[in-house]
């Protein structure tokens, strides 16, 4: 959707002033000009996360699928793509032992991790410091998918419970995750109905995710296999365990439904299903629209963290003797970190919220030399504050401009083709929709029911006041704002009353929002009153 930038940069400095002339340009621009230089100066990379690369701000939407093993997170991206990919294995027990990126391309194959993280093109060549265990179970599956075009999923190994939690993997799981985690702009946790329980591997793993809360999503999948009443407490025990492990005040979103290609096992909950998947498929598709605002808004947050770890290493420098008893004192500063947070957090207006979690700060300072640390230089703090004050601005009109000037992008092909148009699109054929393809009024099976209303409410020349009708549709109980929408729909002619096939079109809508279904904003030709249809193609 967004103007790519050569090698080159967009990014050009005239009369000292930043000159940004695309959104991805400016993004690159200002990371290396003005955010790098203070990573590099205080070791950001190496407490924290590795440096950006191009490929980071070039690459698609990416899409992480965590869970616990079979959960279906294969099944999931077999049901998105509607086709198989190469490394795809599924069962019943743990098959999926790797890290898959599945991504686009012209044929079909896959690039194993080692050749995978030396490929510039590529947004992987960090993971390089994770070491040949992680190398040999990670891999990309490149296959020519119309859903690729548009963004890439990550397939990541099931996450182990009960005793197979205690077999190492030989690399760390959790900061792998949190590596992914920074970089993607959407993160699905997927729970089976009849497995619910949070692993103390699963647990970390979504600890990993701190900080990347807005990304997460959550599928509580296979829940064709209970009833309504199990479902429920099957929801209600899901939502209590996920309050113990993601600490966020806001309840996080959860969609309901069973994500692979083959009947449903239990149909009475297939209404709910539909429109689940309708509101997980929406959130998916959006993400190529919004993927410009995501790398902005993580490189604010990176921004943020930069700048807290430039003030408490600088702190740390400040702090340690110039000669003897080094040791001992850099003993009692990781101890009373807590302190420094807190001190720091007052002397530079810095949120809690922007500190890194205390213990693993901890743990990460004890192999350094506090000593060989720099000390603060208020030039590159000011670099980052005036990146934010003033360029983030510019890029946010600059994405608007691009949004503009752009056609819309959404995910396009596999399961989201199926669901678009035709009969099977979301309330094709329900509410406002119903009756779209028959010839007769939907109306009419209803109207003498609705007539004899009619005749009860005092017609004048075969047309009620709008004061009667009135009386009859407050009955209904609806809210004024919604009955006067209502109102102007059936009152096709504009006269101020209703003869019998206006009302009884109001009957019909109103029966339509009280079934839950919303109201269309213009009347559908195929709901025009028959009486008054030769005026509408007149109009046409």
């Amino acid at each position: 959707m967004f103007s790519w930038l050569g090698k080159e940069g967009a990014g050009r400095q005239k009369d000292g002033a930043d000159v940004l002339q695309t959104v991805t340009g400016g993004l690159k621009t200002l990371y290396t000009r003005k955010l790098l230089p203070l990573e590099e100066f205080y070791r950001f990379h190496e407490f924290h996360s590795p440096a950006l690369e191009e490929a980071d701000f070039e690459n698609k939407p990416m899409v992480l699928l965590v869970g616990q093993y079979s959960t279906g997170k294969t099944t999931f991206i077999r049901y998105l793509l509607e086709q198989d990919f190469p490394g795809m294995r599924i069962g019943p027990e743990p098959t999926t032992d790797s890290f898959i990126a599945v991504m686009y391309g012209e044929k079909e194959g896959s690039i194993p991790g080692n050749a995978l993280v030396v490929d510039p093109k590529k947004p992987f060549r960090k993971l390089n410091s994770f070491g040949n265990a992680f190398l040999n179970r990670f891999m990309c599956s490149q296959l020519p998918n119309q859903v690729l075009k548009s963004i890439s999923i990550i397939d990541s190994p099931g996450i182990l419970s009960g005793e197979k939690q205690r077999i190492s993997r030989g690399y760390d799981f959790s900061q792998v995750l949190q590596w992914f985690a920074e970089r993607v702009d959407r993160i699905i946790l997927l729970f089976d109905a009849h497995k619910l329980d949070i692993s103390d591997e699963f647990s970390e793993a979504i600890r990993a995710f701190r900080g990347q809360d807005d990304k997460i999503r959550v599928v509580l999948n296979k829940a064709d296999q209970v009833d309504t009443q199990q479902l429920m407490r099957v929801y209600g025990a899901l939502m209590w365990s996920l309050g113990k492990v993601i600490n966020t005040p806001e309840v996080v979103r959860v969609y309901i439904g069973s994500f692979w290609s083959k009947p449903l096992q239990i149909t009475e909950n297939r209404k709910l299903f539909e429109m689940e998947a309708q509101d997980l498929f929406r959130d998916i598709q959006s993400l190529p629209r919004n993927a410009a605002l995501r790398k902005l808004n993580d490189l604010i947050k990176r921004a943020r963290l930069a700048k807290v770890h430039a003030y408490i290493i600088s702190h740390l420098k400040k702090e340690m003797p110039s000669m003897f008893g080094k040791e001992s004192k850099k003993k009692e500063l990781i101890s009373k970190l807590p302190e420094i947070y807190t001190q720091l957090q007052r002397e530079h207006h810095i949120s809690p919220g922007d500190f890194p979690e205390i213990k693993k700060m901890q743990e990460q300072l004890e192999i350094y030399d506090f000593s060989k640390f720099h000390s603060l230089k208020p030039k590159l703090i000011e670099a980052v504050d005036n990146m934010l004050a003033n360029n983030i601005a510019s890029l946010m009109t600059m994405i608007r401009q691009e949004e503009s000037s752009m056609p819309t992008q959404i995910v396009h092909g596999g399961a989201f083709e199926g669901t678009m148009e035709g009969p099977f699109g979301q309330g094709y054929g329900e509410g406002a929709g119903e009756g779209a393809d028959d010839e007769e009024w939907v109306v009419a099976k209803d109207k003498p029911a609705y007539d004899e209303l009619f005749y009860t409410l005092s017609p004048i020349n075969g047309k009620i006041s709008g004061a009667n009708a009135k009386k009859e549709m407050v009955t209904s109980k609806l809210p004024n704002s919604v009955l006067g929408k209502i109102w102007k729909l059936s009152d096709y002619d504009k006269d101020g009353m209703l003869d019998e096939e206006e009302f009884a079109l109001a009957k019909h809508l109103i029966k339509i929002k009280l079934e839950g279904y919303e109201l269309p904003n213009e009347l559908p030709p195929h709901l025009i009153p028959p009486s008054h249809r030769k005026a509408f193609h007149n109009m046409e």
